[in-house]
């Protein structure tokens, strides 16, 4: 997660892009969630591979580890040099078995697996490849070519970027291997790379598929994963907080509202997530993400994205509003 999220600015300009919530709860946190779930035994640690987010971000990251029952690490990629070497500098974490998962991505899909495999790697087909890392695969499904955004169809089969490897020692040692010959793939140290040769030492992964790949690159994205986020989990989770205060209002589900919002003469709905301590009031919203701490009055609006602490006022139909706004139409 070392990323600097600039297509989702102004959003990214005060939180980095794996806190910003959906449906309720910070991505990165979404996604431990969802791995931790599929494994049948404790994870001991949780590493976050991050910018230089500070402290405060970072202690929030240790506080999504400590959740679950885990140590957290915080490693800081200071040079944007790809993935390998952005997993590199997590290499005191990389002992025994690992799972790698890029942090601005959200998965519906079963993680069970049998961590006696060397290694597995998720897929999904898509319909235009070449903007992706890819496999090719035997009839056992056992992957025999990585092949990194090739212009030139070879296969359909996308790494979606979660990884188990069984021996996070051998991954580390390869990923030295890489780094210390310089050994790029379009100017970076590709994560193909480094599976690539361990497969070629006899290393063996196998592909498993994924129900649902879930965006959260941008604006419209996110909307988009929020709201099916909020239909996949309406079923397993409580999404409107006993905290919240509903006064002469319609809530239309399924929405996420947090702990201490107010929802005043307002229909808010469907797949609408309000963060805690909002305030909304006069409004009609839909198919939305509102961050906490912010007031929202006699709006109409869909398809938007407001930050934290913001102040609006006034009447729009698609709107993109960073932290800490004062907007009065």
């Amino acid at each position: 997660m070392a990323g600097r999220g600039t297509r989702l600015r102004p959003h990214t300009l005060t939180l980095p892009k794996p806190l910003i919530p959906i449906a309720g709860r910070p991505m990165v946190q979404r996604i431990v969630e969802d791995l931790t779930a599929g494994y049948r035994g404790q994870v001991e640690e949780i590493a976050f591979i991050t910018g230089d987010f500070g402290p405060e971000v970072e202690a929030e990251l240790i506080g999504i580890a400590n959740s679950f029952g885990a140590e957290g690490r915080i490693y800081q990629q200071t040079q944007p040099l790809g993935v390998a070497h952005a997993i590199g500098c997590a290499s005191e974490s990389l002992t025994g078995n690992v799972f790698i998962a890029f942090s601005d991505t959200l998965f519906k899909a079963d993680f069970h697996f049998d961590t006696d495999e060397e290694g597995i790697i998720w897929v999904k087909k898509v319909a235009d490849p070449s903007a992706y890392g890819v496999v090719k695969t035997n009839g056992a499904q056992i992957i025999t070519d990585f092949v990194e955004k090739s212009p030139v169809f070879v296969s359909d089969l996308a790494i979606v970027g979660l990884y188990y490897v069984r021996e996070g020692e051998h991954l580390r040692d390869q990923i030295k291997f890489l780094i210390e010959n310089d050994i790029r793939d379009k100017g970076e140290f590709q994560i193909t790379s480094v599976l690539e040769n361990m497969k070629a030492g006899g290393y063996r992964f196998r592909a498993a598929t994924i129900e649902e790949w879930l965006d959260c690159g941008n604006k419209q994205n996110i909307i988009e994963t929020n709201r099916r986020m909020l239909e996949i989990k309406r079923r397993t989770e409580v999404l409107q907080s006993p905290e919240a205060i509903i006064e002469n209002s319609v809530i239309v589900e399924p929405c996420f509202i947090g702990a201490g919002a107010k929802i005043i003469q307002s229909v808010i709905g469907p797949h609408v997530s309000v963060g805690s301590h909002s305030v909304i009031e006069n409004s009609v919203i839909k198919n939305s993400v509102i961050q906490g701490g912010t007031n929202v009055s006699n709006a109409v609006f869909s398809d938007s994205m407001v930050g934290n602490h913001v102040t609006y006022e006034g009447r729009v139909s698609d709107i993109s509003i960073g932290d800490y706004t004062n907007f009065k139409e």
